[in-house]
């Protein structure tokens, strides 16, 4: 955060992966991060285990039963945010997206009180059926098969549709998803806000009507899903 200042009201956009040994590095920011940027708020960009960013034995340590240690690295990074009076928890969103999305989903079910708002994006949620759709049985490696019994024992740890509660208080969350995603099926965030509302929890659900697992079907589908984006994360952190 060089150059900037920062106050424990500072609207605060942290975001990560952790997973697949993807690298999140440092790089030219997105137009949506930009704007962020522009408008006052912060950007943090967590390393956390399950990615590449250290290595192949970085990526390994979270695979299968040790899931859990990308969204306790995840929340730590939050605690320390705070602690570090950076930001504060009414001043905190997460966003993520695939992967990402199910952190950012499983760290608000397991953690609500330390964010305002959450970004989920085209997201895996039910991981005890994650196998069933589309590519998922592809992914058995990283997450493990929920057919198996020990599988499903800690795959139920963190499987965030299964976790969510109707008796929690949880920070609106924004869930978007594709219906032509050929990757992660739209199910995932279709049945998440389908509960949620059950629940009564508030809820922002938005579907696209083209595009695939990487956003809108052309330049401008992407744009308007930034902006959603953007106004969402101002709207739920700035003052």
């Amino acid at each position: 955060m060089y150059g900037l200042k920062v106050y424990p009201w500072t609207a605060t956009e942290l975001t990560a992966y952790g997973g697949f040994e993807i690298s999140r590095t440092p790089r030219y920011m997105s137009a949506l991060d930009q704007a962020w940027l522009t408008r006052g708020g912060a950007y943090v960009l967590a390393n956390i285990r399950g990615g590449g960013e250290y290595g192949p034995a970085w990526h390994q340590s979270a695979l299968l039963e040790n899931r859990q240690r990308v969204f306790d690295d995840f929340i730590a990074v939050a605690e320390d945010l705070i602690a570090s009076g950076l930001t504060d928890s009414e001043h905190l969103g997460i966003r993520g997206g695939s992967n990402g999305g199910l952190l950012v989903t499983a760290v608000m079910v397991q953690r609500p009180e330390l964010f305002k708002g959450i970004i989920s994006a085209v997201p895996l949620i039910d991981m005890l059926r994650y196998h069933k759709l589309l590519a998922g049985a592809s992914w058995m490696a990283e997450y493990g098969n929920p057919d198996i019994p020990e599988h499903h024992a800690f795959i139920s740890v963190y499987s965030p549709y299964q976790l969510v509660s109707p008796t929690v208080d949880y920070p609106e969350i924004f869930l978007w998803t594709n219906p032509k995603d050929d990757r992660v099926h739209p199910g995932h965030a279709r049945k998440m806000a389908a509960r949620m509302i059950d629940q009564g929890h508030d809820i922002i659900y938005f579907e696209n009507a083209e595009g695939g697992h990487g956003g809108g079907a052309n330049l401008q589908q992407l744009a308007r899903t930034n902006a959603m984006e953007l106004v969402y994360l101002l709207q739920q952190l700035a003052d």
